[in-house]
């Protein structure tokens, strides 16, 4: 029975989003009554693309061409506010993964130093809780005014949300790691430097590897925001920029790009942290 538990799964999926779509399709129909104010038939006049707006919510059949569009030809780039979303989601993933990998330069090391000393982990625990509640946003205002330079802001803030559950992670799975194994290491006079790549790194890969997925989850989440925020480009710059001109169903397609390339990153991290698991 658990065999085909998959097949059942994804048959019901399929009928869930057949459902969706179909709720959607009516809800969405045109309707005679729909009475457009002057202000707003003005302004979608104005700019240009806000047709889809004063006519509703646009349609799944609307949705799907603008998928079609934009997947077509992922690529193109007509100037500076006018890019493919592969280019969008490009500059995204880029500032994310140069955050991203500073954050674990950072946290990495310091996370073990938290782990293997009590007296660190006093040290440092008020400094951690009281940087930790900040929103990473927060930060922007900031970093705008030091950095003079929104690219590399978006690179820090990125930084600042992605380095604390690695921390703690990091610092959690040291500090858990089996008192035997690291008896027997010294019983061994096992050096420091391969007690620790040999003996605590292991043991620790897979909580380790669990914060940097929820890093990643977060930066995820943040660079949107951050490019809503600093604009150029990226995808929340585009995101910001479609709903200027009220183009509807180009914000939607663009969150449901969002969606599945964050999707895709924490499947990346669920890969790696099951290499890194064992049983005893």
């Amino acid at each position: 029975m658990n065999k085909h538990l998959p097949i059942r799964a994804a048959l019901l999926s399929l009928v869930l989003f057949a459902c969706f779509i179909g709720i959607w399709h009516y809800a969405t129909l045109p309707s005679d009554n729909v009475v457009v104010s002057a202000a707003d038939a003005e302004y979608a006049a104005l700019m240009g693309q806000g047709a889809g707006k004063a006519e509703g919510f646009p349609t799944p059949s609307a949705v799907g061409r603008t998928f079609v569009h934009f997947l077509s030809d992922p690529f193109y780039d007509n100037g500076p506010n006018d890019k493919g979303i592969g280019i969008q989601i490009a500059y995204s993933l880029m500032r994310v993964g140069a955050g991203f990998f500073l954050a674990t330069l950072v946290a990495l090391p310091l996370g073990f130093i938290i782990g293997m000393s009590p007296l660190m982990t006093r040290a440092l625990n008020p400094f951690i809780q009281v940087l930790k509640p900040i929103s990473p946003l927060a930060w922007m205002p900031l970093a705008l005014y030091v950095l003079k330079d929104s690219d590399v802001s978006g690179i820090f803030v990125i930084f600042i949300c992605s380095m604390w559950p690695m921390l703690l992670n990091t610092a959690f799975g040291v500090a858990s790691v089996r008192r035997d194994w690291i008896n027997v290491a010294r019983t061994l006079e096992v050096g420091p430097m391969r007690k620790a790549f040999q003996v605590i790194l292991p043991a620790a890969a897979p909580t380790i590897l669990t914060g940097m997925r929820i890093s990643m989850g977060i930066a995820w989440i943040v660079i949107v925001a951050a490019e809503m925020l600093v604009g150029g480009t990226g995808v929340g710059y585009f995101v910001w920029n479609e709903w200027n001109n009220l183009a509807l169903p180009n914000v939607i397609f663009a969150i449901t790009m969002i969606g599945l390339v964050g999707m895709l990153l924490d499947f990346a991290f669920g890969v790696l942290q099951k290499m890194v698991t064992y049983r005893d």
